[in-house]
């Protein structure tokens, strides 16, 4: 225990790796059912690639709340640390803390108000009551176990102070289309309904369809829910919505390989072959103009 900051060494057994087709994934991660995708720099890339598109989406706004100068932030489920290095930069006088359960993806080149930290969200928080201004949550749905959502909440509802705000971002990966041209039968429709099932042994995937009523149990005031739409493509005619589908239609067949891999060679059986033909398929039609599909988030 280091007495000055209350940090420990990291466990060893969080920075082993184990290779699976080609991808790198965290061996703790994988044994311990927390979290299934890779860790490696492909992955990387994907996650800078999302959080540029969700950028657009939020009209450049990473924090929604009314908030001035935050003196301490939050970050749960870092990732590569997009967001929390974005946050630093705009508040260079806040406190900004991350969690993830994975060190393999942090930049070597932090903001000196950015401390990144190892841990599980799947454990109670340790911080102390009232500590943060904000606290931040996103896409954290496929490392959060299902009967953990609602005790994680509460941890974030503690660990705010009176006045602070929680913001919570999550995507449910089920594809639609506005004109009903996607049906059951299409390749993406096939890849949204396998996904869903192959993670409800062990996640929520459908956790974004319950926050607002989980922040509200949980004692969150003020409590607003907006649900939105992620074009795969560029087919709108409004400006703003064909950039955000120009950007996303090179990331979506990234998303669909790496959210899906594991899950469904692994934990549901099916080859490698037939995976890489379901993802072509559904990854061609994303980017279909005639079917018109979008990722409700």
């Amino acid at each position: 225990m280091d007495t000055e900051d209350g940090t420990v060494p990291l466990d060893d057994t969080l920075t082993e790796t184990v290779e699976y087709h080609g991808r790198t994934f965290q061996k703790y991660a994988l044994t311990n059912k927390v979290y299934f995708l890779p860790v490696d720099e492909d992955e990387v890339t994907r996650l800078e690639s999302m959080h540029s598109v969700l950028c657009r989406l939020f009209d450049n706004k990473l924090i929604f709340p009314p908030v001035d100068q935050p003196r301490r932030i939050l970050d749960c489920g870092f990732g590569a640390g997009d967001w929390a290095i974005d946050v630093a930069k705009q508040f260079p006088e806040s406190e900004v803390i991350g969690l993830d359960i994975s060190p393999h993806m942090i930049s070597a080149d932090l903001p000196d108000n950015l401390d990144l930290q190892i841990d599980d969200l799947n454990a109670s928080f340790t911080f102390s009551s009232a500590h943060f201004d904000v606290v931040h949550s996103q896409m954290v749905c496929g490392g959060i176990d299902a009967n953990r959502w609602s005790g994680y909440v509460r941890d974030m509802f503690r660990v705010l102070r009176p006045g602070g705000w929680c913001q919570m971002v999550e995507m449910y990966f089920n594809a639609q289309s506005d004109n009903g041209s996607l049906s059951r039968v299409h390749a993406l429709s096939r890849w949204s309904s396998l996904y869903l099932s192959s993670l409800a042994r062990y996640k929520d995937p459908r956790a974004a369809l319950q926050l607002d009523q989980w922040m509200l149990r949980a004692g969150f005031t003020e409590v607003e829910y907006r649900l939105l739409r992620i074009p795969m493509c560029p087919w709108q005619a409004e400006p703003r919505y064909q950039d955000i589908g120009r950007a996303n239609i090179e990331n979506i067949p990234w998303l669909l390989r790496s959210l899906a891999f594991y899950p469904f060679t692994k934990l549901e059986g099916i080859s490698v072959e037939e995976f890489d033909d379901l993802v072509t398929d559904a990854a061609e039609e994303a980017g279909d103009i005639r079917l018109k599909p979008y990722f409700p988030l």
